[in-house]
């Protein structure tokens, strides 16, 4: 197993890292991106200060916590809430850090303490979100490391959008088709 996982993690970091280093350099934006910055108000030809950069990420984690933890402690009040209970305080602070930090720690029964809404809108979305803010800091400490004479990092939204939509929704779709294939394949042997 630890064979197959090399292996097909060598045969996809070059094509894959390739690709990543075309998305978080290309100048051109897709409409779809041009649409997100136009509806948020970005600029996305603002090429941001480290310290701004910084800012941004601090500014839209606190926005992401704070957002999960109303969705958590409302749930009840909220559509798809199939009889779920508010989640209590403390355990909904530590799981809106928690997934807007990427650890992902739950400390709780998911399927009686979380509504679909909560899981749907709150903790499936964080978990691209928290992976996209992951990106786009590993992308700017790239390149802080190639562009040691200015302060400019990029723009975070920037960054933020591309790895959404440009490396995680296509990771995730491909992941799902192949998931998909693997239970059409298997579902004859188990019936």
């Amino acid at each position: 197993q630890f064979a197959l996982l090399f292996v097909a993690l060598a045969a996809c970091y070059v094509p894959l890292g390739n690709y990543m280093a075309r998305i978080f350099t290309d100048t051109r934006h897709w409409r779809v991106e041009r649409g997100i910055y136009k509806l948020c108000g970005i600029d996305p030809e603002a090429d941001m200060r480290w310290s701004v950069y910084v800012r941004s990420i601090l500014a839209f984690s606190l926005v992401s916590v704070l957002f999960l933890y109303l969705i958590e402690r409302t749930q009840h009040w909220l559509f798809l809430s199939v009889g779920m209970a508010n989640v209590n305080p403390v355990t909904a602070w530590n799981t809106a850090a928690s997934f807007t930090t990427n650890t992902n720690w739950q400390n709780y029964s998911g399927e009686s303490t979380m509504s679909y809404l909560t899981q749907m809108g709150g903790l499936a979305v964080q978990n691209f979100a928290s992976a996209a803010v992951g990106l786009a800091v590993a992308i700017a400490m790239i390149r802080g490391f190639t562009r040691s004479r200015t302060d400019k990092l990029g723009n975070f939204w920037v960054d933020l959008t591309r790895g959404t939509i440009r490396v995680l929704l296509p990771i995730s779709i491909i992941g799902a088709i192949i998931l998909v294939a693997l239970f059409v394949l298997l579902v004859p042997e188990l019936l």
